[in-house]
């Protein structure tokens, strides 16, 4: 296989690095340069880090490069990659991009962090995001914003977006990121690159900053689906320390993707395709779905639970759950005191600590669980007729730096279409179908049943294959 010149290494997706190491074509201390140099290059564009353990990671590389020559095999060995920065890492800054943070350093590792360790990555740095992951911008980051790669005049979308624009400007071989209502997909739609949002319970949530408990999956943002299979394995499995982990076996999805589709009911709902929605978005993924129609895909047309209904769900369950997940930090135990806290996380304490008080808790929350029970027995009956759902990942392309000013539900809004599967704990990815006239990334979002993450990379796969010599595949961001 020829590689690109070391320089360039950090273009390389996953499966190409482990490829490249394996065979000695170039070390991990070469490659984690390469993503260093590239961190270096392009930062004061996009903002995609909150920190860079540049020592660190070299020191990772060296004894990455000693276990590769001693024949050691480890899924992710040598590997960099760059993790958001909700995620407890030992002896690393962790702070949720919020100032109440700022100079926290955990003791311990999450679970997901302890995973990737365990198969020999590489961590470069924690990368930025909405504070609290409070938002589907990264605006909301007492950080700065972080720039989209594609035209820096844009948005990345969040609360991933310091993940997602990492992939996407090649700063890093991989990221992991964690959604709650759509903080996975939504920016990997915005910036073009696969977001996988495995089932809820398929990756453990210890050690990642609680945002909405009931909510929260961690999953990996990549250039490629076969890179997010690759990662699934690793990150999936029952955790002691978190006991809304799943007990089923992690399957060794990297092996599974190539399967016939054909007879694969593929469900297209009309209510996915909202008022509003932009053009090239909806022409885009029609376009991508008559493709694998054409690969034997068959089309059914389902009704679904109209997905504006999800907005008034997530709103009031998700502020209920920060309330009480924030009020741990009261600067006594931790983190700085609550002055600290910015406006949005303020805002979403007293809405939720409102909805849950005395006399409004049957009024709002216990109603909102009601609904949402009604959103997942949707799902449910639906998936008794198709085997996977398509629809669009964000009704819109990236939009302006500057678009979530005054706007504060500008997050529930541009999270509508996937608000609903995440609030069902299912199993989604998203992958780029093309882009706009304007060259913007446009995103295409795959659903299927809870621990369907076999089916939906399978699909994800398919569609990859089908448009690997597409010219617009070879689109790189000029930065």
């Amino acid at each position: 296989m020829l590689f690109l010149k070391k320089m360039n290494l950090n273009n390389l997706t996953l499966k190409q690095a482990k490829e490249g190491l394996k065979n000695k074509d170039f070390s991990s201390v070469e490659l984690t340069k390469a993503c260093l140099e590239r961190i270096k290059a392009t930062e004061p564009k996009l903002n995609a880090f909150v920190t860079v353990t540049e020592k660190d990671a070299l020191e990772q590389a060296k004894i990455a490069d000693k276990a590769l020559s001693d024949a050691v095999e480890l899924p992710l060995l040598g590997i960099p990659l760059a993790v958001k920065d909700n995620f407890s890492t030992k002896g690393i800054k962790t702070t949720a991009s919020s100032k109440v943070l700022e100079s926290y350093i955990p003791p311990f590792d999450s679970t997901v962090i302890k995973k990737i360790k365990e198969a020999g990555c590489v961590i470069l740095g924690k990368t930025n995001m909405d504070a609290w992951a409070h938002g589907s911008s990264t605006e909301t980051s007492d950080f700065g914003a972080s720039k989209n790669p594609w035209n820096t005049k844009h948005l990345p979308g969040g609360s991933s977006g310091g993940s997602a624009a990492s992939v996407a400007a090649d700063q890093t071989i991989a990221a992991i990121g964690s959604e709650t209502a759509g903080s996975i997909r939504q920016p990997a739609s915005w910036c073009g690159v696969v977001g996988l949002k495995p089932t809820y319970g398929r990756v453990s949530r210890y050690g990642v900053i609680a945002m909405g408990s009931s909510l929260d999956s961690p999953g990996p943002i990549t250039k490629t689906t076969e890179d997010s299979a690759i990662i699934l394995e690793v990150l999936a499995g029952k955790d002691e320390m978190d006991a809304t982990t799943s007990p089923k076996p992690v399957l060794k999805y990297s092996q599974k993707l190539k399967k016939d589709i054909k007879e694969l009911k593929i469900g297209i709902s009309n209510e996915y395709f909202i008022e509003g929605l932009d053009k090239e978005v909806e022409k885009n993924v029609k376009e991508a779905i008559k493709k694998l129609e054409k690969a034997g895909g068959k089309i059914e047309n389902i009704k679904l639970f109209d997905p504006k209904y999800a907005i008034d769900v997530y709103t009031i369950i998700q502020r209920s759950e920060v309330s009480s997940n924030l009020a741990r930090y009261d600067g006594i135990r931790y983190g700085n005191g609550r002055g600290a806290f910015a406006d949005e996380a303020k805002r979403r304490i007293m809405f939720g600590t409102y909805a849950l008080s005395s006399g409004y808790y049957d009024q709002y929350y216990n109603k909102a669980q009601q609904v949402r029970t009604v959103i997942i027995n949707d799902f449910e009956k639906a998936f008794g007729k198709v085997d996977v759902i398509i629809a669009p990942t964000s009704p819109s392309l990236a939009l302006p730096v500057g678009a979530t000013k005054d706007a504060a539900m500008f997050g529930e809004i541009a999270d509508v279409l996937v608000e609903p599967s995440s609030i069902a704990g299912l199993a989604g990815i998203n992958i780029p179908v093309g882009f706009s006239n304007s060259g913007l990334p446009i995103g295409m979002q795959i659903i299927g049943p809870q621990f369907s993450e076999e089916l939906v990379l399978s699909v994800a796969f398919e569609y990859e294959k089908i448009t690997q010599t597409e010219q617009w595949r070879k689109l790189k961001p000029n930065l």
